[in-house]
């Protein structure tokens, strides 16, 4: 006989937080988001890897690439660079993510002399960069000959024919630092010399990397940037379970921090033999996200694996179709609590803390505070992360709005197979995500910032400064059909403030 849950399964907005005592100190501006992002014995040694708050981008083509990642590393979070797409082409993405922040950038933006001021301006036009290196032959890495930036030309006072090598601050008037110089000693260089850039050269004059004062100034405003030990971007890259043996080591080699196995469910061998692989050669040192997962057991069947965190959802995200073409999966919240109190015991049990990432189901912001007081220790969006400027897809107008292109991994548009093979042909035999649209909400920072805002302020409405305190304080209520209409703006007649009239 089938088993039966006794209880219905809920979702995030079934539930509402019950204030708790706030002292005077606690105000938001005290929270602090950092939390554990791979499993650690607490309460007997660091976690080998945290991010500064509690959000990861999710591992779709339509939300995180190169762009995502050095954008969200730089609020304090990560993301999962996608993996269906080929090996090289992911690992040049964290690549380039790794090199992006090691304050010693490779130029991305570099012309020949005997070009011209039209070339200069359709570059400009294409990197968004003003400063650029002229190279002997045009190349990251070529002879430096000198420097153009937007101080040296004036388009309606220059033909656009005229030659780089007749307007550029030449070589010999540049302030150039050899390539052992450290950043410490680069800055100063920067700051004494009132530059925007330093170019860093070998023995030969080739170019080796250009150091930028906006960096600089970029890691004063953001405080909670996630860095490496080299003062390098962190960054994710998501991996399946048939070509492990081949991208794996690619992804390491590029300097990924953290693995995630990409899977819309995880409760399979499949995931249990990429694992044993990674672990056979690598041991301990390279971090692996597993999952997902909806219930206890699926749980403890990772956690003995040897998953580094867990994901929990299957059926939640807001272009999967999974529930309605398969008939699996679970409400997000009801799944989420089953999993953090699988997760307690095994602590209770072991020793080893395992940090639990709730996937997909977070419509509002303050789904994302419930989800934290339920017991995750991180969140992986999509949605959320795909409506911003960072993500790779394209804005478009839509019935006169702006909006940005939004499929899942699982539609006919992304053939992630890989995601969801069980064993046979390598194609989608039906779609499980769909292919839409989102509204276009600007700026990741932006609108990062106004989230966590919400985020920090409930936290201290429940009397709580750090995410561990918040899982041990909460108060959460189930509120019924009656109560989620109460809790809107109801019986009004809403302005509209453009206009100043009633709506």
């Amino acid at each position: 006989m089938a088993y039966y849950f006794s209880e219905p399964s809920h979702t995030f907005s079934e539930y509402l937080l019950v204030p708790g005592y706030s002292s005077s100190k606690c105000i938001p501006a005290n929270v602090d988001l950092k939390t554990p992002i791979v499993k650690y014995r607490k309460g007997v040694e660091e976690c080998p890897i945290s991010i500064n708050i509690p959000m990861v981008s999710a591992i779709m083509q339509a939300v995180s690439n190169d762009t995502m990642a050095i954008a969200l590393a730089r609020e304090g979070g990560m993301s999962f660079i996608y993996g269906s797409q080929s090996i090289e082409s992911e690992a040049a993405m964290v690549a380039r993510v790794k090199s992006y922040k090691a304050g010693f950038v490779v130029s991305d933006s570099n012309i020949k002399p005997d070009q011209t001021l039209g070339d200069v301006l359709a570059l400009k036009e294409a990197t968004g960069h003003s400063t650029m290196a002229v190279t002997a032959d045009g190349t990251p890495n070529g002879k430096l000959l000198g420097i153009v930036t937007g101080r040296d030309y004036r388009v309606s006072r220059m033909e656009p024919s005229l030659r780089v090598e007749e307007f550029m601050t030449p070589f010999e008037k540049l302030i150039t630092a050899p390539k052992d110089t450290s950043l410490k000693e680069a800055n100063n260089i920067i700051w004494d010399h009132k530059l925007n850039a330093l170019p860093i050269i070998d023995e030969n004059q080739n170019l080796v990397y250009m150091v930028f004062r906006k960096d600089y100034d970029s890691h004063k405003e953001n405080t909670l940037e996630l860095l490496d030990a080299h003062k390098r971007y962190m960054v994710g890259a998501g991996i399946n379970t048939r070509d492990y043996a081949q991208r794996v080591p690619a992804l390491i080699e590029a300097g990924a921090d953290v693995l995630c196995i990409d899977s819309s469910e995880g409760f399979s061998e499949w995931q249990k033999l990429t694992i044993d692989w990674i672990r056979e050669n690598y041991g301990d040192t390279v971090k692996v996200g597993m999952g997902n997962v909806v219930d206890k057991e699926g749980f403890l069947y990772l956690a003995k694996c040897g998953a580094d965190f867990v994901k929990v959802g299957i059926g939640g995200g807001s272009i999967c179709i999974t529930r309605e073409q398969k008939g699996i999966g679970r409400g997000q919240a009801t799944a989420l609590i089953d999993v953090v109190q699988a997760r307690d015991e095994y602590f209770e049990q072991t020793g080893i803390y395992i940090p639990i990432c709730s996937d997909g189901g977070l419509v509002y912001d303050y789904h994302m505070t419930l989800a934290l007081a339920m017991g995750a220790d991180f969140l992986m969006l999509g949605r959320y992360f795909s409506r911003f400027d960072e993500s790779p897809t394209n804005r478009v107008v839509v019935g006169g709005s702006y909006m940005k292109e939004y499929w899942g991994e699982g539609s006919a548009r992304a053939r992630n197979w890989q995601r969801y093979d069980m064993g046979g042909d390598k194609k989608l035999s039906f779609e499980e995500g769909v292919d839409s649209y989102v509204p276009y909400a600007g700026a990741l920072k932006d609108n990062v910032g106004m989230t966590l805002a919400k985020v920090r302020s409930t936290m201290c409405n429940c009397g709580a400064m750090s995410i561990p305190e918040l899982q041990q304080k909460a108060k959460i209520t189930l509120v019924s059909a009656t109560s989620l209409v109460e809790g809107g703006a109801h019986d009004v007649v809403l302005r509209d403030p453009s206009r100043n009239t009633a709506q």
